[in-house]
């Protein structure tokens, strides 16, 4: 159900006390994705600082999503958390305001087991939106193994996985497992995009793409032809960025390189900080080469 390119947007906020919302600046910032030809948009992730937005910012900036897209992309609404009964609160905003998917990060802090994650997942899935589970154990604590996501695979309304364990034989057997099924497995890391693809997988859900769309467009519309020597070279000149995308916490590098690109990014929220000098000259030099 879920293809393409998909930008993990940011969300800008404004350099005042509060570091409000910038509604102005979301806008400008999805019509340029857009514009860049991106297959989705995905709001209020791990990139667009969820942890930090409140319930009615979390609600407004999926709003602005959807009302912005005008239905010409996908929008695909982070809506999990780790709490099951917070993640149906979202994830019902999101029915009701028109979303087209939601991204549910497996629950952080709890450590559920098997049986409470597939009983967690169902019903969110029960709310009616085709919901794309979030594998990321860097954030999580605890890894989806392969068996688990083949039995939420069987449960209907649970439509794909973005899988960010960076782990490529973990990635090629939950492939392997469910490609009997229509389950789309979407790489959650940037670097690793093109063997993702290679192995069958359905797209990406990007924090490059918010700096360069339109390059992991070409390389994922490459290698979709199977013009498999394009989607190379695009992938190792889009490689000092994705590496620059982690040069401090997801997404104080991104949000920095947004706003030096003339995009809004504005502020992250503590308990994150400002990508300090050295960082945002090493980050600039990247973002050079692109120029």
């Amino acid at each position: 159900m879920f293809e393409g390119v998909y930008p993990a947007i940011v969300t800008p906020f404004l350099r005042d006390t509060r570091s409000s919302l910038d509604i102005a600046g979301l806008k400008s910032n999805i019509e340029f994705l857009i514009s860049q030809g991106v297959h989705g948009i995905v709001p209020c992730g791990s990139t667009g600082e969820s942890a930090t937005l409140s319930f009615h910012e979390h609600e407004e900036v999926i709003k602005v999503a959807i009302e912005t897209s005008n239905s010409r992309v996908p929008i695909l609404a982070g809506t999990g958390s780790n709490n099951t009964e917070e993640a149906l609160k979202l994830t019902k905003g999101a029915y009701d305001l028109g979303a087209d998917g939601v991204l549910i990060i497996s629950p952080y802090y709890n450590k559920p087991n098997e049986s409470g994650l597939i009983k967690h997942y169902s019903k969110i899935a029960s709310v009616g939106l085709p919901v794309v589970v979030y594998n990321v154990p860097g954030r999580t604590g605890q890894n989806l193994i392969p068996d688990t996501v083949s039995k939420l695979a069987d449960v209907s309304g649970i439509v794909g996985i973005k899988e960010a364990s960076g782990d490529i034989g973990q990635i090629s057997r939950i492939i392997e497992i469910t490609q009997d099924r229509d389950f789309s497995v979407l790489s959650g890391d940037d670097n690793i995009t093109l063997p993702i693809l290679a192995l069958g997988g359905k797209g990406v859900i990007s924090v490059a793409a918010n700096v360069e769309p339109a390059k992991m467009v070409a390389m994922y519309n490459a290698m979709k032809s199977a013009d498999y020597e394009t989607a190379r070279k695009i992938h190792y000149e889009l490689s000092p960025l994705f590496r620059s995308m982690f040069i401090d916490t997801n997404p104080i590098p991104v949000k920095k390189a947004v706003e030096l690109r003339g995009q809004a990014g504005g502020p992250v929220r503590l308990p994150l900080d400002e990508l300090d000098e050295k960082k945002t000259k090493s980050l600039s030099e990247v973002l050079s080469r692109y120029d």
